[in-house]
């Protein structure tokens, strides 16, 4: 009950960081994950020692900002799967239900998203991020249930 309790906690903490990027305008969030990516790309060049120029880095910089953006939807909502799990797992039996249950709200949360982003400026919504963010989802979930089936097996082996 308590990891419930903490899991929906933080799932509103998930919710109000998605709706606060989603209410960004298309310059805010440009700019951030503009910044993210040169980040990236300087991180790159330090640890591989190559010394790049700045139009190098720029570069790198401009070819990573679309993964880097993909990959925090899909992140986001790994979260919001795993977060999602731990609120309903002590209250639904473990089984396909649960696991529908939890995509097809991961599903109406990121399209919920993606329609909030029609009304921001310089934004738009977009079905291939909904998508997107349900496998994000169905993935923390599996990672989930892959972990609770280890512990399971480990229980069992050891007698508890």
């Amino acid at each position: 009950m308590a990891v419930s309790v903490m899991a929906a906690i933080l799932l509103v903490l998930l919710y109000l960081l998605i709706f606060a990027f989603s209410g960004q305008n298309g310059e805010e969030s440009g700019s951030l994950s503009a910044m993210i990516s040169e980040k990236c790309a300087e991180l790159l060049n330090a640890i591989s020692g190559k010394h790049w120029t700045q139009n190098v880095i720029d570069s790198m910089a401009a070819y990573f900002e679309h993964p880097i953006r993909k990959l925090a939807h899909f992140s986001e909502y790994a979260c919001m799967g795993v977060l999602l799990y731990g609120v309903w797992r002590p209250w639904k039996e473990r089984g396909w239900k649960l696991y529908l249950l939890i995509v097809c709200w991961v599903f109406v949360s990121a399209g919920a998203d993606e329609f909030h982003q029609l009304f921001i400026p310089g934004r738009y919504g977009c079905f291939a991020d909904v998508m997107l963010d349900t496998c994000g989802g169905a993935f923390g979930l599996l990672v989930c249930a892959c972990a609770e089936k280890m512990v399971r097996r480990r229980k069992q082996k050891s007698g508890f």
